[in-house]
């Protein structure tokens, strides 16, 4: 019998620049950085690993916790271990991921994947918007979230770290010589914006999460 997936079990970053592109994230999520074996770095927040960022030009990929691992689609993959953010898991701090969202322009073909492989269930949302739900720990609770993208275009999943304060967050991203590409704004989710390092690294920030996913939290 399949077990459904309860959330997010890491984040890894594939960069050209991996010293720079980890300082970066450093000073805009507070991470405390551990410099590993063979070049790769790890960001913290307290015990909590939010990211590792490796030598590489692939971007992010997303690690979903499971029972085996095993590669999926869409930039992601699963691995075994204790699920560090999701749901069920304690109410993200700044600087840790916050939500994952799939870009999709097949989202029939999507959801039976992710059905099949995480054992997720699908939530209907509103332009554009959707769930995916995990009922793994008892009730159904949002794991994921999607987003219609162009037609053609290949899926992928984009990620959300949380802020204290979106607006000083975006004031360091762009000291940083960074780019602040939308926003600040609001969404159901709550307050984002989408940055880039200027050494690679898109993602969204969300400021003061109360939980896996914001708004949808609740």
């Amino acid at each position: 019998m399949l077990v459904s997936s309860c959330g997010l079990r890491r984040l890894e970053l594939s960069v050209a620049e991996p010293e720079k592109t980890v300082d970066f994230f450093a000073v805009v999520l507070g991470w405390a950085v551990i410099a590993e074996p063979g070049g790769s770095f790890t960001g913290w927040v307290g015990d909590r690993l939010a990211a590792q960022v490796v030598a590489g030009e692939e971007g992010w990929r997303v690690f979903f916790g499971g029972d085996e691992p095993r590669a999926l689609k869409a930039n992601s993959s699963v691995d075994s271990g204790r699920v560090l953010h999701g749901p069920w898991a304690p109410a993200p701090r700044h600087g840790e991921p916050c939500w994952v969202e799939l870009m999709t322009s097949t989202p029939d073909e999507d959801d039976a994947y992710w059905k099949r492989e995480l054992g997720w269930e699908t939530a209907a949302g509103d332009r554009g918007l959707g769930l995916y739900t995990s009922s793994r720990h008892g009730d159904p609770r949002p794991v994921a979230g999607t987003m219609h993208s162009s037609f053609g275009a290949e899926s992928h999943w984009g990620v959300y770290f949380a802020v204290d304060d979106i607006e000083a967050a975006c004031a360091r991203v762009s000291e940083l010589d960074g780019r602040v590409s939308v926003g600040p704004s609001r969404l159901q989710i709550g307050t984002f914006a989408s940055v880039e390092g200027p050494h690679g690294g898109a993602c969204v920030l969300l400021e003061n999460p109360k939980g896996w996913g914001g708004n949808w939290a609740s």
